[in-house]
């Protein structure tokens, strides 16, 4: 039987997942392997909504190198529906704002990166 982690969400819910799917959160991992893991891991930016979604996902996809085609064709199914429920009934700054996007008109670029940014316009 696997372990559980307890991971704490930046608003407080705490949630139990199985170390298998902790794992599948670089830092978690990190901290699992340094024995660090042992208290609830606080996860400073990610909101409890956002925590949920990101499990979910997760435990969905604990065994992405396992299976058959088929296997991965319906996983790429349930991926696309994911997203779909993710976004609908949001607007587009809801959306950014979710998965911290920043529209490219709000980045400042030194002027070294904005000449090569205008050279490589057509990339």
């Amino acid at each position: 039987m696997s372990k559980s982690i307890v991971l704490l969400s930046s608003d407080g819910e705490y949630f139990e997942v199985d170390e298998a799917v902790a794992r599948k959160i670089l830092m978690v991992r990190d901290m699992i392997e340094d024995e660090c893991a042992d208290n609830p891991v606080p996860l400073h930016y990610v909101t409890g909504e956002i925590l949920s979604m990101v499990i979910e996902y997760l435990k969905k996809h604990v065994d992405d190198d396992a299976g058959s085609t088929e296997d991965k064709e319906e996983l790429e199914t349930w991926d696309a529906e994911f997203m779909k429920h993710i976004i609908k009934d949001n607007d587009i700054e809801e959306v950014r704002a979710m998965f911290n996007i920043v529209p490219e008109r709000l980045i400042s670029y030194s002027e070294e990166e904005e000449k090569i940014y205008k050279e490589s316009e057509w990339v």
